[in-house]
């Protein structure tokens, strides 16, 4: 009845449209098209325009951008999104955050460990018919342990974007939930250590992982927070938004805090960022803004995701903002343009972090 089925497919790209994601002039994208370095697009039915699809537009920006690839032999980064409350954007956090980071050339996996499986809605499966337990990351937690998969390699799907695999969740996922209580009992068994052992095989295939999770601090989610590089927050200006943040954050440090008492293990990251998102220009949203501004002060990032009908319409449709090649909506393009350039300039300051803080970069 609704979409992505039939099965969600990518956007296609105009020569300019390529030529803007890889930072070179329309005309240089043409000679080298022309003489067979880069794929030559095809041309619309009325021959007017050269389209590009997104494996095509990725070549380009991976064979002309100047953004810095990953060092060889430096592990990808993994980065956790995160927040006790729903509806906080969470998923669509991390799902344009994936997209984005493809369209810079990066090769990106989700390892999607919410029960409800948003994410993986997006790509198109429907969680509780196409996904089963044993293809999510369930099986690593399920005793006994001794014959538990080692890695999450297994689990791996490709989806409809270029440069973009998911690990996938289903609410059979819940069962991890339900184990992991029984092996943090077992002063034996680093629970909060199982997924990180077993994402690491991946950080070498991947530039970047990015794990979200259920809006709770749970067991599983700990297990996110201690696999990860880089914590992201998206926070909407909103007064039980803003309070679910604090407490989690004290929650966190108070989890953290145990289990370096309690099992000598320390963990430290390398950035750690509160996203404002859902931003309208209401009295009470400004005030909450300039709340959470004061709190978290060098922590939040310097650009802030608009409250969009263009990120509704995506919603309504299992889609993102970069699923939409333009928007058609009755308010307009510009509109569509706001929220865009928003995630650009997000997905772009958290890349810029990747390299600096994490691959060590020095032009970062």
């Amino acid at each position: 009845m609704l979409e992505p089925h039939p099965r969600k497919v990518p956007p296609t790209f105009t020569g300019a449209q390529v030529a803007r994601l890889a930072g070179v002039e329309p005309k240089q994208m043409t000679y080298l098209a022309k003489r067979g370095d880069l794929p030559a697009g095809s041309h619309e039915a009325n021959g007017s325009r050269r389209l590009f699809t997104l494996e095509e537009a990725r070549q380009y920006v991976k064979k002309l951008s100047k953004i810095p690839p990953r060092p060889a032999g430096m592990p990808g980064a993994t980065i956790a999104i995160v927040n006790f409350k729903g509806g906080s954007t969470k998923t669509t956090t991390a799902f344009n955050l994936a997209q984005g980071l493809t369209l810079r050339g990066r090769r990106v996996l989700i390892c999607d460990l919410d029960p409800q499986a948003s994410s993986t809605t997006l790509t198109g499966l429907l969680p509780a018919a196409e996904v089963m337990e044993e293809q999510t990351a369930a099986p690593l937690f399920i005793p006994p342990l001794a014959e538990t998969p080692k890695d999450l390699r297994y689990a791996v799907q490709q989806t409809y974007w270029d440069g973009l695999d998911i690990i996938p969740a289903a609410p059979a996922l819940f069962s991890a939930e339900i184990f992991l209580p029984i092996h943090s009992r077992d002063p034996e068994i680093a629970w909060w250590d199982m997924l990180n052992r077993a994402i690491a095989p991946l950080r070498d295939e991947y530039d970047v992982i990015i794990f979200d999770t259920a809006p709770a601090l749970s067991y599983l989610a700990v297990n996110a927070v201690i696999a990860s590089d880089g914590l992201i927050m998206p926070v909407p200006p909103e007064t039980l938004d803003f309070a679910s943040s604090v407490a989690f954050w004290n929650l966190l440090s108070e989890t953290l805090g145990a289990l370096a008492n309690g099992r000598r293990y320390h963990k430290d990251f390398a950035f750690m960022r509160v996203l404002l998102s859902k931003v309208d220009s209401k009295l009470a949203s400004s005030l909450v803004r300039d709340w959470i501004i004061k709190t978290y002060g060098p922590y939040v990032l310097p650009v802030e995701i608009p409250k969009s009908p263009a990120g509704s319409l995506s919603a309504v449709k299992f889609g993102t903002v970069y699923d939409l090649a333009k928007y058609g909506g009755g308010v307009g393009a510009d509109t569509y343009g706001k929220i865009r350039d928003a995630f650009d300039k997000f997905v772009e300051m958290i890349d810029l972090s990747i390299q600096a803080s994490i691959w060590k970069v020095a032009e970062a």
